[in-house]
């Protein structure tokens, strides 16, 4: 037996013993010390729901609740480039949005996440269906790979069938498992599971639609928008369907000039009056429906 093996025995066999014993109810008798002992972990219970985060702004609950999620965090960097991760700049936006809303007041707001936290991607959706949101938006910055100048940001809203080939790449890579409403449909086939979306987006999807409008048209003088800045595709983090809900793609991280933009105060203003203001319309618009 090798020196190494024999010094990990010697670290492991205290952990081993003491894992033992507790496995079985044992305890471990402490004589000098007139009792017993017995290490304890307390582990979450198995599917235990994500803490819901909490709600900032006005207490009536009559006012209308955004839920900010800002993309990627913690073990999950996101897309990466020209020394910016996604998951930071996606979450100064986030927090950008966050601030402005509250200073100009009458909207409740609450983040999926507010610091360098790392949620599942089903958590996203289904903490603003918990909440009983009345807009989810999910911010994310792409990642153009290989092909040089690409820049410019872009509205995503949710469809089975992708807007086109560069929008069906991206729901690709952002998706780990499809999900309506906590349930997984990946397992039926496509047609019962195009059903299954359909009837439980018709209202949700035509509002998203009018409020992914609206961010273009507010933005158009502040924001640098990709040429195709609407698409649409099978997105799992906007699924969630009682909640009308953009994924924006706030521009290109691989792109120097659009990671900086982003990353700066000035961009996070813009970013922030946009959002806000194309949030205040859309409420606007509801209330006289």
């Amino acid at each position: 037996m090798s020196l190494r093996i024999q010094l990990w025995l010697i670290f492991l066999a205290p952990v081993v013993l003491l894992g033992g014993l507790y496995a079985f109810g044992l305890t471990l008798p402490v004589p000098h010390l007139g009792r017993d002992y017995v290490i304890r972990l307390a582990l979450p219970e198995q599917g235990a729901p994500v803490d819901l985060p909490e709600i900032l702004g006005p207490q009536d609950i009559t006012r209308p609740l955004v839920v900010i999620d800002a993309g990627h965090g913690g073990k999950d960097p996101g897309a990466s480039g020209a020394g910016y991760r996604e998951k930071d700049v996606v979450l100064g936006l986030a927090i950008a949005l966050r601030d402005l809303l509250l200073e100009e007041g009458g909207i409740r707001v609450a983040l999926t996440r507010s610091d360098d936290t790392f949620l599942i991607l089903e958590e996203r959706p289904e903490i603003a269906r918990r909440l009983d949101a009345d807009l989810f938006i999910s911010i994310h910055a792409d990642s153009s790979g290989e092909v040089s100048g690409v820049s410019g940001a872009s509205i995503y809203t949710l469809s089975d069938e992708a807007s086109s080939e560069a929008a069906a790449l991206f729901a690709e890579r952002e998706n780990n498992a499809g999900s309506l409403n906590g349930a997984i449909i990946e397992g039926h086939s496509k047609e019962v599971s195009d059903i299954l979306v359909e009837l439980s987006q018709r209202r949700v999807q035509q509002n998203s639609d009018q409020f992914a409008g609206l961010i273009t048209r507010e933005g158009q003088n502040l924001l640098r928008f990709h040429p195709q800045r609407r698409r649409s595709a099978a997105l799992a983090v906007l699924r969630a369907p009682d909640v009308p809900a953009v994924l924006y793609e706030s521009g290109y991280i691989t792109n120097p000039a659009d990671a900086q933009r982003l990353a700066s105060e000035e961009g996070r203003t813009n970013f922030a009056q946009v959002m806000a203001r194309a949030i205040r319309i859309y409420f606007a618009r509801q209330t006289d429906q």
